[in-house]
């Protein structure tokens, strides 16, 4: 199990450089949206992964919760952007 969770925290470290990266580059506020949309996701991956690794449920809540603010973010900044003026 040890093997597997140091492939999977790696491979997520590598999602988290390419999304900062993908958040440095300019661009629209769309794709600066995609790219911080996309590191909360990697984060609440990464926060998974620490659940299953470990055993323990102790930041299932944290996961919850996390998963549901990024998912209203997202939402709200995209509502945001579509009302915007051009």
């Amino acid at each position: 199990m040890t093997v597997v969770a140091i492939i999977a925290f790696s491979l997520l470290a590598v999602a988290a450089v390419l999304a900062v990266a993908r958040l440095m580059r300019p661009g629209t506020l769309p794709d600066r949206l995609l790219g911080l949309d996309l590191l909360v996701l990697i984060s609440v991956a990464a926060l998974g992964t620490h659940v299953v690794w470990t055993g323990s449920g102790e930041f299932l809540d944290v996961l919850v919760v996390a998963a549901l603010l990024g998912f209203v973010g997202t939402v709200f900044i995209a509502g945001l952007i579509q009302d915007r003026p051009r």
